[in-house]
């Protein structure tokens, strides 16, 4: 169950950075953060962790 919850965590941190990214690059209009190099930089942050999440839980054998 616990592995679940963390590859679900890791996907939404994917989704969540990239609309950042997006947002912060000026791709993505009608927020405070458009254009704004801070949210892109976040983003980022949170794509790449998302991803390492994603990867590492996928990675790690089931116990059980």
């Amino acid at each position: 169950m616990k592995r679940w919850i963390t590859m679900a965590f890791g996907v939404v941190l994917i989704l969540v950075g990239a609309v950042w990214v997006l947002q912060g690059a000026g791709v993505l209009l009608g927020s405070f953060m458009t254009g704004q190099k801070l949210w892109f930089l976040i983003g980022l942050v949170a794509v790449l962790a998302g991803v390492v999440l994603v990867a590492a839980t996928a990675r790690r054998k089931r116990t059980g």
